[in-house]
């Protein structure tokens, strides 16, 4: 049966089936290009978290490599009981000179989920405002929290004009 006798059966003109026809067919055509496009997005969103998972390793490897040591021009002149934040590559870092006339220099991301640390002199500890961590700033060790583990130390040396970090 061709087009015109099946309209002419339904009674309808040749003209409004073939309006009826391309109207379902820009439907399935979006649904499909709608439902393609939601599994697209989904793979994605599945997929990105993976590649990040997996591509961490290159990553901190190529940080490892890069940087070994930074030099911190007038950093001998930091007051006592006072900190100063620095980026050792590309993460950031704290140099704290305490109360004692010591050092220490420690990773500034938390152990615990990587947001960024901060010096608190009032208590002498290192303090994650995220979740309510807190290290010992003599030791970079995790007292209190939810950090699994302490903040990653330097070796430090101190010269005439400028503090010298190097990776441990």
């Amino acid at each position: 049966m061709s087009k015109k006798e099946t309209a002419a059966a339904a009674g309808t003109t040749a003209d409004e089936f073939e309006d009826e026809e391309a109207r379902e067919f820009s439907r399935r055509g979006f649904l499909k290009i709608a439902v393609g496009g939601a599994g697209v997005a989904y793979a994605g969103a599945i997929g990105y978290p993976i590649y990040r998972y997996l591509s961490t390793p290159v990553e901190k490897s190529a940080e490892l490599a890069a940087v070994k040591e930074v030099v911190l021009p007038n950093a001998d002149k930091l007051l006592k009981g006072s900190a100063l934040m620095f980026k050792f590559g590309v993460r950031p870092s704290l140099l704290i000179h305490h109360a004692d006339d010591s050092w220490i220099a420690l990773s500034a991301v938390c152990t615990h989920m990587g947001c960024t640390v901060a010096f608190n002199p009032a208590t002498a500890q290192i303090e994650c405002h995220c979740h309510g961590g807190k290290y010992d700033a003599k030791t970079g060790e995790n007292i209190s929290g939810p950090p699994p583990k302490p903040l990653k130390k330097f070796d430090i040396t101190v010269g005439q004009g400028s503090v010298t970090v190097r990776r441990a």
